[in-house]
């Protein structure tokens, strides 16, 4: 059986400028990466704003398991089985992280024959812009030691920086650190850390903006401390945001690929969902909706806190209005939310298949909350008895959810079809009635309160006294009106990663509370979720290798 890689490096790739005019993209339109890569201009951007928007469809997931769910494969799957039928269709994907691509996933570019390619650049380098943000990011915390360091004209307090640093790899060390030692030349020494990229807030207002002067303005509006007298500190007080955005004048263009299918494929912006908002960039959706008929796009992880966020933070930030929602799930990991182990997922168990439905019976009721109409994709493993997917089936018609069964990770778009003609139908026959779950002018605690109930179930909140501190410091600094961003666990529902299906009776605890002021929302830290992830004891990096021909191996 080949890899991924394997499959990948036998794709026969159409150049990206075919591909680009396929879209109706003259060779004008785009900047060139090389021959498989290039981004969209923004003079083009700007010029297909009066054309008439495409249905969006937004693929999620029940809760990740070590199982597997297939959340991007369908993605890529689903979008190469709606061109399969004569759909005008393409994919808008978040860009991969150095970090996981090294540590625990391997890439994320799809997997099997539902992949964008080439799928070794997109999950290296690409075309630079997950680097843009580093820089972007920590020019900006130099210019506030700089600063302080040059006289500290802004009365900055050494002890309330709040703007972290960030590098794109997972390195536990770097969470705490302790920066400007080794005498005056070298700075004031104080506490910092790190953060991975895809968590920066830099990464966030990328992912938001709809154009140059919008992330400008977004940057200028970050907080990154606070004076002596607790007053905050701006990168527009430091003078930075001019030299952030030209940083990142590149990176804010939407980045097209293909399919191995030669599917037109966007993929812009990666900020986890477990610990950012999970989104692709607002200018790469709100591109696809003016070429495409139908555009598909991902959220992180499960619904409780990518299609979550989609909703609540992209939708309302961009006012869009999604048609329909795929939700991911598949036997297997069904069976791990009933209880199995992973070693005996091999084995049909319908009772703890059916104790583990719970999770993705929860999910399905989540995405009703916000009046879109969904369908299940079952993601179909050789191991899966038909027994086990009738029962799947079954239980899901009884909620009143259209289901299909989903094979493309083994047959690329045509294992897509079914899948492809479930939501076309949804899209003719069902009409959304999107609405996002809460005010945002509500009082800080009510809305994390309503997110708490209302999507993971839990009965109540729970505050450290340094979280109170901070919500009663935001709210009197007149933040109190922005939406919430909750990092939690992404394996659970709860904020405890070991309570699998659908847990009851549980508080969610509330440890810190970070304002993202420039991107537009508060992200609230819940449970022991690092914003900084770690190695596993025997990291991806260990298995990734280049021949002396050039040729990558193991990279998934």
């Amino acid at each position: 059986m080949l890899t991924d890689i394997e499959i990948a490096q036998q794709a026969k790739m159409n150049p990206i400028v075919d591909v680009a005019n396929g879209l109706g993209l003259t060779d004008d339109d785009i900047e060139l990466y090389g021959k498989y890569k290039a981004k969209i201009t923004m003079e083009k951007i700007k010029e297909l704003e009066s054309k008439p928007d495409g249905k969006l469809v937004l693929v999620t997931a029940i809760n990740p398991t070590p199982a597997g769910e297939g959340k991007t494969t369908t993605s890529v799957g689903l979008t190469d089985g709606l061109r399969k039928i004569g759909k005008n269709a393409m994919v808008c994907l978040r860009e991969p992280s150095l970090g996981p691509s090294f540590g625990v996933k391997g890439g994320a570019a799809g997997g099997g024959y539902a992949q964008v390619v080439p799928m070794d650049e997109i999950n290296l380098h690409f075309t630079g812009d997950i680097h843009a943000i580093t820089y972007a990011h920590n020019l900006l915390a130099a210019m506030v030691d700089n600063s302080i360091k040059q006289g500290n004209p802004l009365n900055m307090d050494p002890t309330r920086i709040s703007f972290r640093r960030v590098i794109d790899l997972s390195d536990r060390s770097l969470r705490d650190t302790v920066i400007g030692l080794g005498g005056t030349a070298n700075g004031i020494p104080r506490q910092d850390g790190f953060d991975i990229t895809v968590a920066s807030e830099i990464m966030a207002i990328l992912c938001l903006s709809t154009d140059l002067m919008d992330m400008k303005d977004r940057f200028g509006k970050i907080v990154v401390g606070y004076t002596y007298d607790k007053k905050p500190v701006t990168a527009a007080d430091l003078e930075a945001q001019g030299a952030m955005t030209l940083l990142m004048k590149d990176a804010i263009k939407p980045n097209l690929v293909q399919t191995l299918e030669n599917t037109p494929a966007f993929i812009h912006g990666g900020p986890f969902a477990n610990i950012a908002h999970g989104c692709n960039s607002v200018s790469a959706t709100k591109t696809a909706l003016k070429l495409a008929d139908i555009t598909v796009t991902e959220a992180g992880f499960g619904a409780d806190l990518g299609a979550e966020k989609f909703f609540d933070l992209k939708c309302r930030f961009a006012k869009l209005n999604p048609d329909a929602v795929v939700i991911v799930a598949t036997a297997r990991a069904l069976k791990v939310h009933g209880g199995v182990a992973k070693s005996d997922l091999g084995e049909e168990n319908l009772a703890a298949l059916e104790a583990g439905f719970s999770n993705l019976e929860k999910h399905i009721e989540n995405v009703k909350k916000f009046g879109v109409p969904a369908v299940v994709a079952v993601n179909r493993f050789p191991t899966d008895t038909v027994a086990e997917l009738e029962l799947i089936i079954k239980k899901v018609e009884e909620l009143g959810a259209e289901v299909a069964l989903s094979e493309v990770w083994a047959k690329g778009g045509e294992g897509g079809v079914e899948l492809a003609e479930k939501v076309v139908a949804t899209l003719e026959n069902k009409k959304s009635d999107f609405h996002v779950l809460y005010d945002e002018k509500l009082p800080i605690k009510e809305k994390i309160l309503t997110i708490a109930r209302e999507i993971y179930g839990a009965n109540g909140v729970n505050y450290s006294a340094a979280a109170n501190k901070m919500i009663a410091q935001y709210e009197d600094m007149g933040y109190g009106e922005l939406p919430i961003c909750i990092a939690k666990t992404q394996y659970s529902l709860s904020d405890d990663q070991t309570k699998l299906g659908r847990p009851e009776n549980f508080d969610i605890s509330i440890r810190e509370v970070r304002l993202s002021a420039g991107a537009g929302f508060l992200v609230v830290i819940s449970g022991n979720v690092m914003t900084m992830p770690g190695l596993p004891k025997r990291p991806a990096a260990c298995n990734i290798d280049i021949d002396d021909n050039g040729v990558i191996k193991g990279l998934f």
